[in-house]
């Protein structure tokens, strides 16, 4: 028999305090039983998937983009029609920011940037060929 105070469990049918119980009143009538270490139908709480911290210099994204939209990639895009200087210059002002910032429109300013080179070629190449 294992011996309460050497660490082990309880023999069968003895409380941890080691005294013997008599049969039948190890329980009063009517009242459940005393639940298992981590409960019925519980297991220890482990960390769902994901909510382990990150591990240093691996599995780490950039952090979302900061919502807003970057005002020199909306100008660097309509300016590209209008002016294609100005969408060339907005477009590379709107590229620094974003990259600071966080902010999205990065599509946007390549489109002005290249809009602004395409129209700005084509329109030395119409000067061009009627001198």
């Amino acid at each position: 028999m294992s011996d309460p105070q050497a660490g082990g469990p309880p023999p069968y049918g003895q409380d941890p305090s080691g005294q013997q119980q008599p049969y039948g009143q190890q329980q009063p009538y009517g009242q459940p039983p005393p639940p298992p270490p981590y409960g019925y139908g519980q297991y220890p709480q482990y960390p769902q998937y994901g909510q382990y911290p990150p591990q240093p210099g691996y599995g780490q994204y950039p952090p979302p983009p900061g919502g807003g939209w970057n005002g020199f990639a909306i100008a660097s895009f309509v300016c590209a029609f209008l002016c294609s200087i100005l969408g060339l210059i907005f477009g590379f002002v709107a590229l620094s920011q974003i990259k600071q910032r966080n902010e999205r429109g990065h599509g946007l300013a390549i489109a002005g940037i290249v809009i602004s080179i395409l129209s700005i070629v084509l329109g030395i190449a119409v000067v061009a060929a009627n001198h």
